[in-house]
């Protein structure tokens, strides 16, 4: 393929991504954005392995490290549950992390890679592989510590170190004057040295800088990840002199830095406030709450059978999912009681906090994959007002995003965070398998209101019965 036709291919292919962006805006066309991103990556790979910078000699490689990646990729969609999406998502991020590291140090060790660069030239493009290797770095152990964190495998509760942001300081001002050592090193022994120790301080800075950031604000990270991820894409490409990649980075990292903005904005948090310290603690303990949120009154049990039976007796519904109903993957006996109440006249709608679940849209995903008709899947701002005139809101799994103390105790973690109102209904019924606080740490007030009822077990079993009492 000639280097005119690549480029040809490679304009394409970036439209398809704009157009694939636009898409997966709106859920009513997220398949069709899918197919534009895919039908984009078929032809910016095609381009390249046909192109003119890679030799028939280099091909059999390529084709190998496709088929293997490829079958990995394949497996992992054909296994990973809904409820594991978040740590696979940063998972992903650290590979390009890490791919990001290694085109950098190979790009650097390889004489013919900048054989052609002299003089100012030069200096920019060792500028281009230290960003790269810096950004990669921090992407890579970020995002394994992320993993760690939405797995499990590592606690929530964020570590707060002594002097860290003195820590940040320093690494920061190491990182530059080791940048200095490297652009002026004469020879590419002298500067591995410096380049080596950058990447150790950016490794152990991604580690730092997640570690810090408590459950609740987990979300926000998975999105700041994937901007990352997609600047040391872009770093890759002006590595690698490669248009595509440049663009498409920096698709990946403006689009991941305005949905963190978002995200944030949602929660009622400054994102450099997120960055630099933790906030919250471990999930799934008791905590206990302070100032005027203080839990007053008893908490009342219900059945499924009387659960059903304010659910027939409404006329508006509004169901407010969060990840307990993806762990128990309940979506789909969530659709069926919704189907069934619907075909009965009762007006059901769903309520979508901007941070329910482990990761930016994992509710609306799940809904969709149990066939929840879009119209019906609000977000918090369009269904917050409802809520007075609401005879039933159901809160499946969900703790924080409906918390009350947010806006009513000023001392609160919480406090001014955007929740749902479901307390504002005439009647709100809360499934949780116990009384443990949600991700944050953060007791629940709505628990002991008078309106409120709690339906305690598996939130896939109870749904069930809740469903057969309906069609008895």
């Amino acid at each position: 393929m000639s280097s005119t036709l690549a480029t040809a291919a490679y304009v394409g292919a970036t439209i398809l991504f704009i157009l694939s962006l636009g898409g997966l805006s709106n859920p009513e066309s997220s398949r069709r954005g899918n197919l534009y991103g895919m039908v984009g990556m078929t032809i910016a790979v095609l381009a390249t392995v046909l192109g003119p910078l890679v030799t028939r000699a280099g091909i059999p490689w390529i084709v190998g490290a496709m088929a293997v990646g490829g079958a990995i990729g394949l497996y992992a969609a054909r296994t990973v549950k809904m409820t594991q999406m978040p740590e696979l998502v940063a998972l992903m991020h650290s590979l390009v992390g890490l791919a990001a590291m290694l085109v950098g140090f190979a790009n650097y060790i390889d004489p013919a890679a900048s054989a052609h660069f002299q003089g100012v030239e030069k200096t920019i493009h060792h500028v281009e592989i230290y960003v790269g290797i810096l950004i990669g770095a921090v992407t890579f152990s970020g995002s394994l510590i992320a993993f760690g964190k939405l797995s499990g495998k590592i606690g929530g509760k964020p570590m707060l170190l002594p002097g860290r942001h003195w820590l940040n300081l320093a690494g920061l001002l190491a990182v530059l004057w080791f940048g200095g050592r490297f652009i002026a090193a004469p020879s590419i022994a002298d500067g591995m040295t410096p380049l080596i120790v950058m990447t150790v301080i950016a490794l152990l800075f991604g580690i730092h800088m997640v570690m810090a950031i408590g459950g609740a604000d987990m979300p926000v990270v998975v999105s700041m990840l994937n901007s990352y991820s997609g600047w040391a894409a872009a770093a890759t490409g002006f590595m690698l002199s490669n248009d595509l990649l440049i663009v498409t980075g920096a698709l990946v990292g403006s689009s991941g830095a305005i949905l963190s903005y978002i995200m944030c904005r949602a929660m009622n948090r400054n994102f450099i406030s997120v960055i630099a310290g933790g906030f919250g603690t471990g999930g799934g303990t008791p905590a206990a709450a302070t100032g005027d949120a203080q839990p007053a009154g008893e908490v009342v049990a219900i059945g499924a059978p009387d659960t059903a039976d304010l659910l027939r007796e409404a006329k508006n519904v509004i169901i407010v999912p969060g990840y307990g109903m993806a762990v128990a993957q309940a979506q789909h006996t969530v659709y069926e009681i919704t189907k069934l109440l619907r075909e009965k006249g009762v007006n059901v709608r769903f309520g979508i906090h901007p941070v329910a679940g482990r990761m930016p849209g994992h509710m609306n995903v799940l809904l969709a994959e149990a066939k929840v008709p879009y119209d019906i899947v609000m977000e918090m701002d369009e269904i917050n007002a409802d809520f007075p005139d609401t005879d039933v809101a159901m809160v499946i799994g969900a703790n924080d995003i409906v918390n009350p103390a947010a806006q009513e105790d000023p001392s609160s973690p919480i406090a001014g965070m955007p929740v749902l109102e479901v307390w504002k209904a005439k009647n709100s019924v809360v499934m949780k398998r116990s009384m443990a606080s949600g991700y944050a740490g953060v007791d629940n007030p709505l628990f002991y209101k008078d309106n409120n009822r709690m339906l305690f077990g598996d939130a896939k079993k109870m749904l069930d019965e809740v469903l057969a009492a309906l069609k008895a």
